[in-house]
């Protein structure tokens, strides 16, 4: 079994034909589950992807989601809270296309939306911003986030952020694979806070995988990496 905590749903403004939550892709990698979010909710109008990808789920038992919320309109990020319902399991906050650094007031009120709905938080991170979403996850009780991307090209900010908290999980999709980036996390971070994640379907899930498969994780720290941080996470 594997989890896939962060995918997507929907075209991107790419030229590439990745417009599909492709049930056959995931089957090509073994994939027994993914959460996704929209696609149209990410880049340009939450309310609308959120309902939109909330008609996709429908009937499906192998794809939940992310309720994307917009710090900069959070009278309709706690509408989409309320209202939608389904297999929602957590929230997505993209910081650079929303233009809401993690350090701002309103990432912070939004993050606190998240926490207030009981639903883990994915937050798009980059460098030292992993840092600061540490920092937001210690002083809002009962939160829990997702470190998108682990950081990046941060990652050893990453490692610093997670043993700092431990309610902040770190997911290492990239579009780069540097040698020994995954290894050199999982050595330094408790393995209960790692997850596994694609970018699918931004970027084929063959990158994810074979970045992992370098690092060699083995026994306990592979399965839990696979899918079981995930399932006590996401209660799935």
């Amino acid at each position: 079994m594997i989890i896939d905590v962060h995918a997507h749903w929907g075209p991107w403004f790419f030229t590439m034909d990745v417009a599909g939550a492709s049930l056959a892709t995931m089957d090509r990698y073994g994939i027994g589950k993914a959460i996704v979010s929209a696609t149209e909710a990410v880049i340009y109008d939450a309310p609308a992807g959120n309902r939109a990808l909330a008609r996709m789920l429908d009937g499906q038992d192998r794809l939940y989601g992310y309720v994307t919320v917009n710090p900069r309109r959070l009278g309709e990020a706690a509408g989409d809270l309320r209202e939608l319902t389904g297999p929602w399991v957590g929230v997505k906050i993209h910081t650079d296309y929303t233009g809401s650094p993690v350090t701002s007031p309103r990432m912070r009120a939004a993050l606190e939306l998240a926490a207030e709905a009981g639903l883990p938080a994915l937050v798009h991170t980059w460098g030292a911003s992993v840092l600061d979403l540490a920092q937001v996850c210690l002083d809002i009780p009962e939160l829990r986030v997702i470190a998108g991307h682990m950081g990046a090209d941060g990652h050893r900010h990453a490692i610093e952020a997670a043993n700092a908290c431990d309610r902040l999980y770190l997911e290492p999709c990239w579009s780069h694979a540097p040698a020994g980036r995954i290894a050199e996390v999982v050595a330094a971070v408790p393995d209960r806070q790692l997850l596994f994640g694609t970018d699918s379907t931004l970027i084929d899930p063959s990158s994810a995988f074979g970045a992992v498969a370098a690092a060699g994780l083995t026994g306990v720290t592979a399965e839990r990496v696979a899918w079981r941080n995930a399932a006590e996470l996401f209660k799935i």
